[in-house]
């Protein structure tokens, strides 16, 4: 039996992102805080993380300042947090192409990156569409995938193509093609033998809100922002719900604010937060 700790690890954060940007449809209906988070698991012989958020230059730099985020980190400072360094992060499953998911490469130099197929192929084909359709690019910076290239070259790079059951003791990855992106993923992690599951939505999920209605009767609400279909989102929803037997609270939105309320969480020096998902046998806790 394989366990793992969970810890979503905030980063930086935008102070004032528009809320129908998580919620479809919620236009003129203010602002809220927006966490930019990642995740850590770490099990008595693997630590892996599930996305590693932007690097603070060049272009990830100019897309953090257009939407407004602040109190960047570096992965060393976040890490330690949990007592753990880039340098022993063994494998990074990467949910979307989106800056602040896999800008940040670099900073792991001993990682093996998984990434769906149709994710990294179809961001390079709207690259080259003409400049017509640069809303689809808003938040891609084109040097991730030039980074992603380099990865495969040295051979760190592993290209899924859909569902995979295993591909660690106790970690399986979901496709949910057309959705939020072309080919965004969502990671199931099987506590207990699969008695005590997680999923690590990505950005299928946002916020509260998206599974719960926003008046709390259940009605799913899709993400504002999608360049895929909001039927799949819809889909996708409902495949996260069922594979956690509806316990809505399983399945985590690594960019809502409150999650700190719903789990045991603490503030660090530098004004972000930690949240403890959930703790292996054995593991101390970090909150």
């Amino acid at each position: 039996m394989t366990d793992y700790s969970i810890w979503v690890l905030e980063y930086a954060y935008v102070n004032k992102y528009p809320k129908s940007g998580v919620l479809y449809g919620a236009h003129n209906q203010g602002t809220i805080k927006l966490p930019y988070c990642y995740v850590v698991l770490k099990s008595d012989d693997r630590t892996i993380m599930v996305d590693v958020g932007y690097n603070f230059k060049e272009y990830g730099k100019t897309l953090a300042d257009k939407f407004g985020v602040v109190n960047w980190r570096d992965p060393t400072t976040v890490l330690s947090e949990v007592g753990v360094s880039p340098e022993e992060v063994t494998d990074v499953i990467i949910t979307h192409a989106h800056f602040d998911h896999f800008g940040n490469v670099e900073d792991f130099p001993n990682a093996r990156f998984h990434i769906q197929e149709s994710e990294f192929s179809k961001w390079l084909w709207a690259l080259t569409l003409p400049k017509q359709f640069n809303w689809l690019q808003v938040a891609i910076d084109p040097a991730d995938l030039l980074r992603a290239s380099e990865l495969a070259v040295n051979g760190r790079l592993n290209l899924v193509d859909g569902d995979l059951d295993g591909l660690f003791p106790g970690i399986d990855l979901f496709l949910a093609s057309d959705s939020h992106t072309f080919g965004s993923q969502f990671v199931r992690v099987n506590n207990s033998e699969g008695q005590d599951p997680w999923i690590l939505a990505g950005d299928l999920r946002y916020t509260f809100e998206n599974l719960t209605g926003y008046t709390g009767d259940g009605t799913y609400v899709p993400v504002g922002l999608a360049s895929g279909s909001q039927l799949n989102l819809l889909l996708a929803s409902e495949r996260m719900m069922s594979l956690v037997g509806h316990e809505e609270r399983r399945v985590i939105p690594i960019h809502e604010e409150r999650l700190k309320d719903h789990f045991p969480a603490r503030e660090t020096k530098e004004g972000l937060q930690i949240v403890e998902v959930a703790l292996a046998p054995g593991h101390d806790s970090r909150v």
